[in-house]
């Protein structure tokens, strides 16, 4: 499988311009990326106080680039408990929805994940808040250094406006310095890709981006796995409830060597829909969509 998404990539974001909106001068570059830089956020950041459902579609590809094989599984994504990822629960695979019973032990581990916290912050709830306090803290400093990375690896250029899905965009390119020196892992892996950004001009946010691998690129496994040039990736957000932009489609497609003698080839989406702000009440009532 090839490796997930670097989370730094989920930070900018579609084609189809009209001829009157390139006919206005664009606005000045410098104070525009200002604007755009104070609400980078990563995906994660920004879908955490949100439940919502993901739908993950999966080819298996052979070397003509044709479908072999396909999964899709539906998860209800809910916020992590302090300290830990995203709570995912499945609902559908293939097309058929998870048994009740299935569904009711994903219920039964979580709720014993979350007594568990609960006995923790019992016994010593200043130590389990300190904890919780230094990995919050933690994430942010991580955050925050593959932000700036984002400024320090790529020359980006103002290249025009476009209109995308119904909104005034501004595009950019951005390519990699030769003598960028990162200081992320997630700084490291962005300098293997050349990216193409359009952020909307009304709000600063972003809309849709475009990356493709322009060399080979090391992944996990000590190494042993390798992403293979070409290889394309997209994300595009939306505004949900006129308040915030958030992730709507993300998708991938190329190949990996894992190994010395095993090529993996996978094209895939994720789909996020029903967003939904995070309360006890939104623990249920997310049903498995059509």
């Amino acid at each position: 499988m090839i490796a997930p998404i670097p989370p730094i990539l989920v930070g900018f974001l579609i084609a189809g311009s009209t001829l009157g909106a390139q006919n206005r001068p664009l606005p000045d570059e410098e104070s525009f990326l200002i604007e755009a830089r104070k609400h980078l956020q990563t995906d994660s950041t920004l879908q955490s106080s949100y439940v919502y459902v993901e739908t993950r579609r999966e080819q298996k590809l052979d070397r003509g680039g044709r479908t072999r094989e396909e999964s899709v599984k539906v998860f209800e994504s809910h916020p992590g408990l302090p300290g830990e990822e995203r709570w995912e629960r499945l609902i559908a695979q293939d097309g058929r929805p998870v048994p009740p019973e299935e569904l009711a032990r994903q219920d039964r581990e979580r709720q014993q994940k979350a007594s568990e916290m609960v006995q923790r912050l019992a016994r010593d709830s200043s130590k389990e808040l300190a904890r919780q306090a230094r990995e919050l803290q933690k994430a942010r400093r991580e955050r925050d250094e593959a932000m700036r990375d984002i400024y320090d690896v790529f020359e980006i250029r103002m290249i025009g406006r476009e209109r995308v899905e119904e909104h005034d965009t501004i595009a950019f390119l951005l390519t990699p310095r030769r003598d960028a020196k990162p200081k992320t892992h997630a700084g490291e892996q962005i300098r293997h890709f050349s990216l193409r950004a359009w952020v909307s001009e009304h709000d600063h946010e972003l809309v849709k981006l475009e990356a493709e691998a322009i060399d080979n690129l090391r992944l996990g496994l000590g190494g042993l796995a390798r992403l293979h040039k070409g290889a394309r990736l997209s994300f595009l957000r939306r505004k949900v409830n006129g308040e915030v932009w958030l992730p709507a489609v993300a998708s991938y497609n190329g190949s990996a060597r894992v190994g010395l003698l095993v090529t993996l080839r996978r094209s895939g989406t994720s789909e996020y829909s029903g967003y939904r702000k995070y309360s006890v009440d939104t623990l249920v009532g997310i049903g498995t969509p059509k």
